[in-house]
């Protein structure tokens, strides 16, 4: 059993809870770094799809479980960051170090300005207009085609910073660290956000809004705030995914990697960042364990390569069902619980986790 002891108020807001807590982070961290020299060029490519599949999710993690709200459509999102960074590139001339952290400020402002009007909907409502808004961009990106390259897409150029030369497939461990660093930074910037007043805004938000509008928190400008600073995540981790596809076009970022980044989150667990990054590991290396599976049992029973239509969708589907039917807390909050047990063994109660009712009853006809 681990015991605590806080002897003032910033104790609860810490970066970290206690000093060993740090310590795993940190030879975490090291293992991240010395993955390519652990891994082979595919492997390693397969965790810089990963990596960016988790800072996207960080990014709909900040809307959906940190601040409440419903989305279905940040693959468009994803779609400004990747087409506003490589046309950042090559038609204003602009640096990747200059390129990159603007796509993420024009994402963010857009997604701010759909906020204002949109944000005043709820739940399902809130919802089916994202799904709009994924199906929309895709019809202006084939309209915008002189921009855009329409059907046929835009070549993302190579990464190059300081002189340094950053492809998926000239120097993968280079873009792997690249990605990491984002990830790394991302995730602090996420953690201390939770930390600082409007983190709590956003979990008040959350949690109620006419209790957090009794303590006077403007809600609509919380949930602009909250929609903005997750498209800019979003945004950049789309355009990470553009530089890692190399040519990308309107059916790279579908409605399907909407619901895709909704189901890594619900899987992974909502409202932490570890939910993110287990998440991100399922989205990314299922399809790949789905194929070296069906190759497996095609060579064991003799019958050769298996293809089943929608084999992939439905297991991310069940998988899914399992989740929020057998663990609505999600691979984090099973860890949580389970850590919990050892620690407070044998103390530890069946129900201490059991599920509570977090809104009003003013607040269920929404």
């Amino acid at each position: 059993m681990r015991i605590v002891f806080k002897t003032s108020y910033d104790a609860d807001i810490r970066l970290f809870k206690h000093g060993a807590q740090a310590f795993w982070y940190a030879v975490l961290l090291a293992l991240a770094i010395a993955a390519p020299f652990l891994l082979g060029s595919f492997l390693t490519g397969e965790a810089t799809n990963v990596l960016i599949w988790a800072i996207c999710g960080m990014g709909l993690m900040l809307l959906v479980g940190q601040s409440g709200q419903a989305s279905l459509g940040h693959a468009a999102f994803m779609a400004i960051g990747a087409y506003s960074c490589v046309l950042l590139q090559t038609l204003a001339g602009l640096p990747f170090l200059l390129a990159f952290p603007l796509a993420g400020v024009i994402t963010g402002i857009v997604g701010a300005i759909f906020a204002l009007p949109v944000t005043r909907l709820h739940g399902i409502y809130l919802a089916i207009a994202t799904i709009a808004v994924s199906i929309m961009m895709e019809d202006i990106i084939v309209l915008s085609e002189p921009i855009t390259g329409g059907v046929n897409g835009l070549f993302a150029p190579d990464i190059e910073i300081f002189g340094l030369n950053f492809n998926r497939y000239s120097n993968p461990s280079g873009l792997y660290w690249l990605v990491l660093a984002i990830a790394v930074l991302v995730a602090l910037v996420y953690r201390n956000m939770q930390r600082s007043p409007l983190g709590r805004s956003f979990a008040a938000v959350r949690d109620s809004e006419i209790s957090a509008q009794a303590m006077g928190i403007n809600v609509a400008r919380t949930k602009a705030l909250a929609f903005g600073l997750s498209c800019a995540i979003t945004g950049l981790g789309g355009a990470l995914m553009g530089y890692f596809a190399t040519i990308f076009n309107h059916e790279t970022f579908n409605i399907v990697i909407s619901i895709n980044l909704l189901l890594m989150i619900v899987i992974g667990g909502l409202g932490t960042i570890h939910g993110a990054f287990l998440g991100a590991i399922v989205i990314g290396f299922l399809p790949q364990a789905i194929a070296f599976s069906r190759d497996a049992i095609g060579e064991w029973t003799g019958i050769g390569s298996i293809v089943v239509p929608g084999l992939e969708s439905g297991i991310f589907a069940l998988i899914l069902i399992g989740f929020i039917l057998l663990e609505p807390m999600g691979m984090y909050g099973r860890w949580v619980k389970i850590r919990t047990y050892f620690e407070l063994f044998p103390f530890a109660r069946r129900d201490m986790f059991r599920r509570q009712k977090t809104y009003l009853k003013t607040e269920r006809i929404r």
